[in-house]
């Protein structure tokens, strides 16, 4: 009589072998955008306001407290005729003491040919005296759906006075 180890062990290995290599070995994606997101406060042109504050709609985002939403053009380059790939739809507050950084939390809505109807949430905090920033990539949809990541903003041109700006978004993503 043959012992019934020998068939047990074949009838298992041999499934465990099977998937084993059959199974995709590297199923994630890795995606790396730079981006520009276009802030006007003012003008023609005008992308974001100042819904609270503790002077109402007038309060400066630079006042801690101060909650702005914004639907900024999202760009391939810094100059604001580049090609516009998105939106960038969201919240900024000011929320440090002494006015100094601000928390964010906002979609990147894009609606070009290579991620259209996708989108990135970005989130984190935004210390903006800083040169360069460090944030989240939470979640995403589409193209994106499952992703996790982080970016690296910086500041490419600031005109207080006016109220605009141009952020560059560095960002890395892995997603399916």
């Amino acid at each position: 009589m043959s012992n019934p180890i020998f068939f047990t062990i074949p009838l298992i290995a041999i499934p465990i072998l099977y998937w084993a290599y059959t199974y995709p070995k590297n199923k994630y994606k890795q995606t790396n955008l730079v981006l520009y997101v276009h802030d006007n406060h003012t003008g023609d042109d005008k992308s974001a306001m100042t819904i609270a504050g503790k002077d109402g709609p007038t309060t400066s985002i630079m006042h801690f407290g101060t909650l702005l939403a914004h639907d900024a053009p999202v760009t391939l380059g810094p100059d604001p005729r580049s090609k516009e790939v998105g939106r960038a739809q969201g919240m900024y507050i000011n929320s440090q003491l002494d006015g100094k950084a601000l928390y964010m939390i906002f979609s990147i809505m894009f609606n070009d040919e290579d991620y259209k109807n996708s989108t990135l949430e970005i989130q984190g905090a935004d210390p903006f005296v800083l040169k360069e920033r460090e944030f989240s990539v939470v979640s995403g949809t589409g193209y994106f759906r499952f992703v996790r990541g982080y970016g690296i903003m910086t500041t490419e041109f600031l005109d207080i006075q006016n109220k605009r700006g141009i952020i560059k978004l560095n960002i890395t993503v892995r997603h399916f």
